[in-house]
């Protein structure tokens, strides 16, 4: 879920600029129109550009894991444009990273208040929500951002749906959310995984390992998608993926290399 959560946020930092009900910039041309000769640069322009600056510092400073440093421009940027969803949506994921949880939560809502049907901010609250423990009222909110017909990543909305899904024991649900998602993106990696999970709650071994090996194709390895593999291949009986699994485990994560079995 935090991936698809973070993924949202680059979008928001890819596409601050892009905001409607700034002025052109005013040029006013000489009598013969061959050198400009005055330019008045309308104050709207200034301060969204201003805003535009004052987020791609946030996006740098959570690069370089300076939290306070990104907050303080995040906090910057809300003052300039306070009825804009980007800036509360970087304070909740700075406050996320924080251990702020609740403080995180109500940044989020707020977002929503102010664009209510943006199908990115309401798939953020959804992601919040769902890893908070309320995975049922998640799915209203992810519903919700797939209706935005201008979204772009439904997929991502989709994909969060199915895991929630999961969460909140709706496997008829999930497994609806999570094929529509993979029909819009095959390389999901969320869905990849969240199907293989959900094929391994049903006893479906040999779907389940279709998926989770799409999965490690589609991304990077995670440690949870190598214990899964790990529990899939168990199941199956093939000894020699298990162990070819738990080294990959040792090897790239050495911190997380116990193995979860659900036996």
């Amino acid at each position: 879920m935090v991936e698809r959560l973070l993924a949202s946020v680059l979008v928001l930092l890819l596409l601050a600029g892009c905001g409607h009900g700034t002025k052109a910039t005013k040029v006013r041309w000489g009598q013969e129109m061959a050198q400009p000769l005055e330019v008045h640069d309308d104050r709207q322009v200034r301060a969204r550009l201003r805003y535009q600056e004052l987020l791609r510092l946030v996006g740098d400073r959570l690069g370089r894991d300076d939290l306070d440093g990104a907050f303080k421009h995040a906090r910057s940027a809300q003052r300039l444009a306070p009825d804009d969803p980007a800036a509360y949506t970087l304070q909740a994921v700075i406050e996320g990273q924080r251990g702020h949880v609740e403080a995180a939560g109500k940044l989020y809502r707020r977002a929503t208040e102010l664009a209510p049907a943006q199908g990115d901010v309401l798939n953020n609250y959804g992601a919040w929500l769902c890893a908070n423990g309320h995975p049922a009222e998640a799915l209203v909110w992810f519903d919700r951002a797939v209706a935005d017909p201008g979204y772009q990543q439904r997929a991502d909305a989709l994909a969060n749906a199915g895991g929630c899904a999961l969460e909140a024991g709706q496997g008829e649900r999930a497994g609806q959310d999570l094929r529509q998602a993979l029909e819009l993106d095959p390389d999901n990696a969320y869905a990849l995984e969240a199907m293989a999970r959900n094929e391994f709650r049903l006893g479906r071994y040999f779907e389940a390992r279709a998926f989770y090996q799409r999965r490690l194709a589609a991304a990077p390895a995670t440690v949870s998608v190598l214990q899964l593999a790990i529990q899939i291949e168990e199941r199956l009986g093939d000894s020699s993926a298990v162990s070819r699994y738990q080294q990959r485990l040792r090897e790239e994560f050495p911190a997380g290399a116990t193995p979860n079995s659900q036996g």
